[in-house]
């Protein structure tokens, strides 16, 4: 990996990082303005779709990548793999637009409709038949290009949506996912995909300045289908699905929890005039009820914040565990 390439992360960060005023500026004008669920009275001012910034910025990075690895080291190694990928979470980014504008509060897609228009988004995968066929010793043929790679990319884009609605959460969970999955590629010898990994974890770090608390912009369906997909376009491309569906437990459960509603609960909680929160529900429907559900048995108080921080320490210890059990 040579350090020139340092200036693709660069551009990504930059990029998103002047965008994201313009966006807000121009979201106000717009009128795309929601309500903040986690704060007193649910205030109508912080302004959506934010994630269309960090997508803008992880491209321009990922293709100043590419024009590097064109006219500066004279090889065209990986573009079809990189294009079809770029291709596939532009797709989903669309399909996650359309969702935002037609209003999460109001449904959005239908179910049905949001998942045919995402297994679109798994065609430019399929039809470069990329990754490989054999998973586990199992040799699956022509079925892992036109069945497993579809079923992969529908449940990480839709599941990874799940776990939301907190300021900071579904940025810093997608920073800390893809940078431990950067690493797993480097050391399995695909550095290539480490850099366009990388490229999101940097546009990724650029919007969560603006979206941390107290969040300034959400980050849309149009933030977390792209993180999603390119999670299980990591899994396919570098051959690592073990160990990413490992690092993908606490989806797994939020999936159960959610299931458990019915897929109908909010994640949000109740939030008090001091800024504490208390569970919505009597059941635990998702990660964040757990978290505050837990929380609460330390302490008198339990804030946006804490439950966020939870949260990615789980995350983390995930992660580790992942390494131990499948890199060292």
């Amino acid at each position: 990996m040579n350090p020139l390439l340092i200036i693709s992360f660069l551009i990504s960060f930059l990029v998103t990082l002047f965008a994201m005023p313009f966006w807000i500026r121009k979201a106000k004008s717009l009128g795309l303005i929601w309500n903040d669920m986690n704060k007193f009275h649910h205030p109508k001012n912080v302004v959506g779709s934010g994630g269309l910034m960090m997508v803008f910025g992880f491209i321009i990075g990922t293709l100043s990548y590419v024009a590097m690895n064109t006219f500066y080291f004279r090889t065209t190694e990986r573009l079809i793999e990189i294009f079809s990928a770029l291709s596939s979470i532009l797709i989903v980014t669309g399909i996650a637009l359309l969702d935002d504008l037609f209003g999460w509060q109001k449904g959005g897609l239908s179910k049905r409709s949001r998942i045919l228009l995402v297994l679109i988004a798994a065609i430019p995968l399929m039809v470069v038949n990329a990754g490989e066929s054999t998973m586990m010793g199992i040799k699956f043929g022509l079925l892992y290009p036109l069945l497993l790679i579809p079923i992969g990319i529908l449940g990480a884009t839709t599941t990874y949506n799940f776990l939301a609605g907190f300021n900071g959460l579904e940025a810093s969970q997608g920073i800390i996912i893809l940078t431990a999955l950067a690493g797993v590629t480097y050391l399995t010898g695909n550095s290539w995909l480490s850099i366009v990994i990388l490229c999101m974890v940097a546009s990724l770090m650029a919007f969560y300045l603006f979206n941390k608390y107290p969040a300034k912009i959400f980050p849309g369906d149009v933030l977390t289908y792209p993180v999603g997909i390119m999670i299980a376009i990591v899994a396919i491309l570098g051959n690592i699905e073990k160990i990413a569906v490992f690092f993908f437990i606490p989806y797994m459960i939020e999936f159960s929890l959610k299931a458990r509603g019915k897929f109908e609960k909010e994640s949000f909680a109740e939030p008090k005039p001091d800024g504490s929160l208390e569970l919505k529900y009597n059941k635990v429907y998702g990660l964040t009820h757990l978290s505050i559900y837990i929380l609460k048995k330390f302490k008198k108080k339990v804030f946006e914040k804490d439950v966020v921080l939870l949260i990615n320490s789980f995350q983390l210890l995930i992660i580790l565990i992942g390494y131990l059990l499948f890199i060292v």
